[in-house]
């Protein structure tokens, strides 16, 4: 019933941009944190940033702070991932989640996780 899908994966030129959307659907989405991680081959999953349900979003690992940006639109139940000037690190699949907290994004105790949407970034 709880559901969030993500979209706008694709294969990017180093320093190019991206924007990911998240849909969600089956809760009340405008009191849930919605957090956005990634996972490359062979390495475990990485919190990238977390948008809470004020619209703030934090960069949670410090590897990432500055390098993204988060927004989510209630009125739409969709939260976004940003990035310009991409680099070949920032290759992975990427997930968004929904927290029912409303502001924190634990990486263990998200509530729904969607499939992930694959970004590759080489020339």
């Amino acid at each position: 019933q709880s559901q969030v899908v993500e979209s706008g994966g694709a294969l990017v030129q180093p320093g190019g941009s991206l924007r990911l959307s998240c849909a969600a659907s089956g809760f009340n989405f405008d009191t849930y944190a919605i957090g956005w991680f990634r996972q490359a081959p062979g390495k475990e999953r990485e919190r990238v940033l977390c948008i809470g349900r004020s619209g703030v979003s934090t960069d949670l690992d410090s590897d990432v702070l500055g390098r993204f940006s988060g927004s989510r639109t209630n009125a739409n139940n969709t939260a976004y991932l940003q990035r310009t000037g991409l680099k070949p690190e920032d290759a992975a699949v990427y997930h968004c989640a929904a927290h029912s907290g409303g502001f924190g994004c634990p990486t263990g105790g998200m509530n729904s996780w969607g499939r992930g949407t694959l970004v590759n970034v080489c020339s």
